[in-house]
């Protein structure tokens, strides 16, 4: 007999607040342990708070009905949860734009910093987990590079080592084709395809209908902290529900799994 395994999310009928305003109302998801799951929604819908819900950036206000687990846990320690889950974010992008090696960021994984100082004791368990993350991204001629002498895409890549050097049970990617060229943005997205793939769960959070790869299968609408749709790929990516949802009149078209809005 066979165990099934906690879902990956279960957030129930969360408020979460932002100062005075409220960024999650009533907010409900649950997200199967081994699931590709893309969040879709406009600028200013929650998803950032969603993320940082997760993180433990923030909380849920305390309240008769609503719960949160995370790999079946309702309490983590939080460096744990990040070695549970790897984080691709724009607020690590803007974070590592030092003169720290890429070995140096990804080893700062293990610490939950942006690189290794002096107070961090690297041992060579440490070392050799990193450089099998850089391999696994082809990225190893990276090691010594500075990152400030990288690409965004090069970057965007060695963040991703960053979030693969604990062999996560899932990556979170939040808009991460943003500040890319169009070469890295494709680079990127066959990233995320590969990964996927390769067993590791992929929770996509962005506004870019492009970034959700063939592999995605279930989409999230949000708006205004809610979800206002959820089910399979082909149902919820529909023309009237995008225009509604971004506010514009919008066409799209579809080319071996992937999707374009303009």
């Amino acid at each position: 007999m066979t165990t099934e395994s906690p879902p990956l999310l279960d957030f129930q009928n969360l408020c979460v607040m932002r100062g005075q305003k409220i960024a999650l109302d009533d907010f409900t998801l649950r997200i199967g342990a081994d699931e590709h799951v893309a969040i879709l929604g406009p600028n200013g819908c929650g998803k950032s708070t969603f993320i940082k819900t997760i993180t433990r950036e923030c909380y849920p206000v305390v309240r008769n009905g609503s719960s949160l687990a995370i790999l079946g846990e309702e309490n983590w320690d939080v460096f744990e949860l990040r070695a549970r889950l790897g984080i691709v974010s724009n607020d690590l992008m803007v974070s590592c734009t030092s003169d720290a090696s890429g070995r140096d960021v990804v080893l700062s994984g293990f610490f939950s910093s942006i690189s290794v100082f002096p107070n961090h004791s690297v041992d060579p368990k440490h070392r050799e987990l990193a450089d099998a993350s850089l391999a696994q991204l082809k990225i190893m001629h990276l090691a010594e590079r500075p990152v400030c002498e990288m690409s965004s895409g090069e970057a965007r890549r060695v963040l991703i080592a960053r979030a693969l050097v604990h062999k996560p049970r899932a990556l979170l990617f939040d808009e991460p084709c943003n500040s890319l060229d169009l070469a890295a943005q494709q680079d990127l997205r066959h990233t995320m395809s590969a990964l996927a793939n390769s067993g590791t769960a992929i929770i996509l959070v962005t506004h870019e209908l492009a970034d959700i790869v063939p592999e995605i299968q279930r989409v999230v609408l949000m708006s205004r902290g809610r979800v206002v749709a959820d089910g399979p790929k082909d149902e919820i990516l529909q023309v009237e529900r995008l225009a509604a949802l971004f506010g514009v009149s919008v066409e799209m078209a579809r080319r071996n799994g992937h999707y374009h809005l303009w």
